[in-house]
């Protein structure tokens, strides 16, 4: 996190999409070793290919993008039809594989188009304020005053409580980069940001540990000691990171 700050604040828009590219790579590796984890080659050869497509989000363009993505469904879907295994399978894993790139890179990918609006770096810096702000808000109330599990099939330990309290969380950050670091967002649109970014972002960290229970891991992968994985770190960030897009990109207002 630190690194993808000073890049943030001190780095060109191509290191920053570059640094997005690695930690797709690795992020979508870690997807297809959860969730298929007989299927290794298939699943490196597809991070490879996912991460690749994010090349396309450089230039922004909407026919660059749909050619990188149907360039991808359909040289995966050929390896599904001349590599199943049993062919019980081929709709599932077929699934999964597309799964990987939805999920991953192509959410991930908005922080690229993101970093190239104009107040792109603020942007950033307030998305990520109000989701750690956010997280670190509900561990702190749902430790110390969580009683009503808020949705215990997919995670036991979250409570209503820790999520209204991550949500007030957001808004104080929020709130605080505005007066810091972002001085043309206005009050209202602070506001909307933060309940919005909010929600999201607790809505992906929900997400990401329904496909961990449903792949029967603890942690999405081990590359950061005591953390888990880059999954484990990006899950509110890859649903929060497309409408803090859409919401600077067709409703802010300098």
């Amino acid at each position: 996190m630190p690194l993808l700050i000073l890049l943030i604040v001190k780095g060109t828009p191509f290191a920053f999409s570059c640094f997005i590219i690695i930690v797709s790579l690795l992020g979508l590796a870690e997807f297809y070793q959860m969730a298929m984890p007989d299927r290794k080659t298939e699943g490196r050869v597809a991070a490879v290919a996912g991460a690749l497509v994010l090349t396309s989000f450089f230039p922004a363009d909407r026919i660059v993008i749909l050619t990188a993505i149907s360039a991808f469904v359909l040289c995966f879907s050929l390896v599904i039809l001349f590599r199943f295994r049993d062919i019980r399978q081929a709709a599932q894993e077929s699934a999964l594989m597309m799964m990987g790139l939805l999920y991953v890179p192509l959410l991930l990918g908005h922080l690229i188009l993101l970093r190239n609006l104009e107040y792109g770096k603020q942007w950033i810096l307030l998305m990520l304020v109000i989701v750690m702000s956010g997280d670190s808000a509900a561990y702190y109330c749902g430790s110390t005053w969580g009683r009503t599990r808020l949705y215990p099939e997919v995670s036991p330990k979250k409570s209503v409580e820790g999520s209204l309290g991550g949500l007030f969380g957001s808004i104080f950050g929020a709130v605080a980069t505005k007066l810091i670091f972002f001085p043309q967002l206005s009050f209202l649109d602070c506001i909307l940001t933060a309940v919005l970014l909010g929600v999201l972002g607790q809505l992906g960290d929900l997400f990401e540990s329904l496909l961990k229970r449903s792949c029967g891991v603890k942690d999405s992968g081990t590359i950061i000691p005591g953390h888990g994985g880059i999954l484990d770190r990006l899950d509110s960030i890859l649903f929060a990171a497309p409408a803090a897009f859409f919401y600077a990109y067709f409703i802010f207002r300098p």
